[in-house]
């Protein structure tokens, strides 16, 4: 996992998170897992005392857009979120998903130790963010619409329909 500039965790910013799946495995694309990456974000957060912004689980990565009420929480936020989510995922895998179970490789993690953390100081910067989120499915040619994938906010932001997490926004950043 990445280590934040002092500065930054210092400070309480929106932050866009970025991480994968070990060696790109499309563990994502089981609705099952996501369902648990997802369900542990929102125990995560309010652990953490943290809100989502915005999120999309593709099927090998991960971005997400968080921000704590306290400074310094996101690199144990995220430890503990893909702490949680490796351990419950690899259970849902060997019960319900036994042919990808198969080639696994007993002692692979589940997600990519290193994170790619970006705060956001604008409000242009958050909306940039925020739209390159929501438009990843439709890059990948996974959906044409970003309100047609089913493991994104952008169908929050555009019809106002639960997507799994509680959504925030923020009209003002400094």
């Amino acid at each position: 996992m990445s280590k934040l500039p002092r500065k930054f965790e210092d400070q309480n910013y929106v932050h866009f998170i970025t991480f994968s799946c070990y060696r790109r495995r499309r563990f994502l694309e089981h609705d099952r897992i996501c369902k648990i990456v997802l369900g542990n974000l929102g125990k995560q957060l309010k652990k953490y005392k943290g809100n989502c912004h915005g999120f999309v689980l593709m099927p090998d990565h991960v971005h997400l857009l968080v921000q704590f009420q306290e400074a310094g929480r996101i690199s144990s936020f995220l430890r503990e979120w893909k702490h949680q989510t490796s351990f419950h995922a690899r259970k849902a895998i060997k019960k319900f998903l036994p042919r990808l179970s198969e080639k696994l490789p007993e002692g692979d993690p589940f997600w990519q130790r290193r994170s790619y953390d970006f705060p956001i100081e604008s409000m242009e910067k958050y909306r940039e963010k925020l739209e390159y989120v929501h438009l990843n499915p439709v890059r990948a040619g996974l959906v044409e619409r970003p309100i047609d994938w089913k493991w994104s906010s952008a169908r929050w932001y555009e019809l106002r329909q639960f997507v799994g997490v509680e959504i925030v926004t923020t009209d003002s950043l400094s």
